[in-house]
């Protein structure tokens, strides 16, 4: 059996899993416990109490975060004509249908795609390339849509998808631990 090393101990030792905190003494808590090198990433872990085998007890969305993730992110926005002059507006790593056969090809350097409705049957039949990578655009998500400018800049701003797992949890990075105590807790 596994055993934990000696700064997990320490780190572990120093919260009292028996008492409820608040935000601000959890992100207190949070901000003394970190002692790697560097920048520590801080996940959430919400147990839900729902049961995910009910279609009617699913839950999924999308957050933009007030301070974002702490990463930068590279979108992608597979589209053509007024549609990719406006997501180059707003900020997009990457735009237009040329990016279709790097995609074939092999190419994966972008961490979110976008792409208009126009555009989805060609770039459906990448699908098995792109949906076990979690980079085929999702209209549920938001990733499928006509308003390129706003999804570009959400997802600029630290949008992150959450969505439950089996046991009814929700896990979602909310940060790092040098943002501070205050902006976590927002």
């Amino acid at each position: 059996m596994a055993t934990h090393g000696k700064r997990y101990l320490a780190a572990a030792a120093t919260v009292d899993r028996s008492r409820t905190y608040s935000s601000a003494e959890a992100c207190a808590a949070v901000k003394a416990a970190a002692k790697a090198k560097f920048n520590e990433t801080v996940d959430v872990a919400v147990r839900l109490g729902v049961d995910p085998r009910h279609a009617d007890q699913v839950v999924r969305g999308t957050v933009v975060l007030p301070h974002g993730t702490g990463k930068t992110v590279r979108v992608l926005v597979v589209t053509q004509g007024e549609k990719a002059k406006e997501a180059e507006a707003a900020g997009a790593d990457f735009v237009g249908l040329e990016f279709l056969q790097k995609l074939k090809d092999g190419w994966l350097e972008c961490d979110v795609i976008v792409a208009t409705p126009d555009v989805m049957g060609q770039l459906g039949q990448l699908g098995r390339v792109l949906g076990p990578r979690g980079l085929m655009p999702n209209p549920k998500v938001g990733t499928v849509t006509m308003d390129v400018t706003r999804i570009v800049r959400e997802l600029k701003a630290g949008q992150v998808e959450f969505r439950e797992e089996k046991a009814g949890i929700v896990h979602d990075a909310i940060g790092k631990v040098l943002f501070g105590e205050d902006k976590l807790g927002e």
